[in-house]
């Protein structure tokens, strides 16, 4: 699986920027044959409110037979369901081939199986190996993954067929898909394998191995600059009292960069990367023989002023910060 990223930030989904803790995954189709997941981008990366588009919808991604194009992040709230499921569901659409068009409803007029069977398979294996991502990446099950019109069963969705009308046209069904995803995620005992501990700590510079490609397993590719042009600062490794993994590896997040020369700092990537792909170039971490001290930044008599503060220096990074 391709996987790019390029989020939809005209779209006003994205400018609300509501955030979820995902509990699933939707899948849905596009209902428009030859639009393939690139293509989306110019489409609906525009504004309801300005006046750009009459449409009020964004998802998180697309997936055709070649790549996966991410909108949106994985943890923002989509506009995919028209309903409580976008609370909830991560929802990305799996591209149709063109050939054909709709008549009444979700009926695929002139839909050719045996011509589209080889973009199919390759769309739907896309389609298997982005969810089991997601499942490893959210500690979800196959059980979770629900598709438009299952959705619209459970009240939590609005009333489209989605991908019923279209699967079934090459044997294949919601149960079928959960089970392939199911075998890729036994092949991992249905998680990722977590190191609970790095070498790689919060304050390190750090730079990007030349051999890593992409920032993660199924992550979006490195540009040159990134590997070349600077050294990058280390500004978290754990999210929420745990390690953060994407694609099965453990990742630490890049904040700063570093001129490779004059050391001088300047504002990062922001990306979560896999600690595989970095070498420390400066530890943060004093010798053994050093002392730590601990620095006081605040005293408070009304305790959520300083439970205030304390969420704006984990937010920056000092992540060791507590109160007494």
């Amino acid at each position: 699986m391709k996987l790019n990223a390029k989020y939809m930030t005209r779209n006003d989904c994205f400018t609300v920027g509501k955030k979820i803790s995902p509990k699933g995954i939707m899948v849905h189709s596009t209902a428009t044959p030859g639009v393939m997941a690139a293509d989306w981008f110019s489409r609906w990366n525009k504004s309801y409110k300005s006046g750009e588009t009459n449409r009020q919808v964004c998802v998180h991604a697309f997936v055709d037979d070649k790549e996966v194009w991410q909108y949106l992040p994985w943890n923002h709230r989509g506009w995919h369901c028209g309903g409580t499921g976008n609370n909830t569901h991560i929802g990305f659409e799996i591209c149709e081939p063109g050939g054909f068009s709709y008549g009444k409803g979700s009926t695929m007029v002139g839909y050719n199986v045996a011509k589209n069977e080889s973009y199919f398979r390759k769309a739907w294996q896309n389609a298997v190996d982005l969810c089991v991502m997601l499942c490893q990446e959210y500690e979800l099950t196959e059980e979770d993954i629900i598709c438009h019109s299952e959705g619209a069963k459970k009240g939590i969705a609005s009333n489209h067929g989605d991908v019923m009308h279209w699967f079934p046209k090459h044997g294949e069904s919601m149960n079928s898909f959960r089970a392939a995803v199911k075998v890729a995620l036994n092949k991992t005992g249905g998680k990722p394998t977590i190191n609970q501990s790095t070498s790689i700590q919060v304050g390190d510079v750090v730079e990007v191995k030349s051999s890593a490609s992409t920032y993660y397993p199924g992550g979006a590719s490195i540009p040159a600059w990134v590997k070349t042009g600077s050294y990058h600062k280390v500004t978290q490794i754990i999210s929420n009292g745990k390690p953060v993994v994407k694609g099965g590896k453990n990742c630490v997040l890049l904040g700063k960069k570093v001129d490779k020369k004059t050391n001088k700092e300047s504002a990062g990537i922001m990306s979560w990367i896999d600690v595989g792909a970095l070498n420390v170039v400066k530890s943060s971490k004093p010798p053994d023989n050093q002392k730590l001290y601990r620095v006081q930044v605040g005293a408070f008599t009304n305790k959520g002023n300083a439970e205030t503060l304390l969420k704006k220096l984990k937010s920056a990074g000092f992540t060791d910060a507590f109160l007494k």
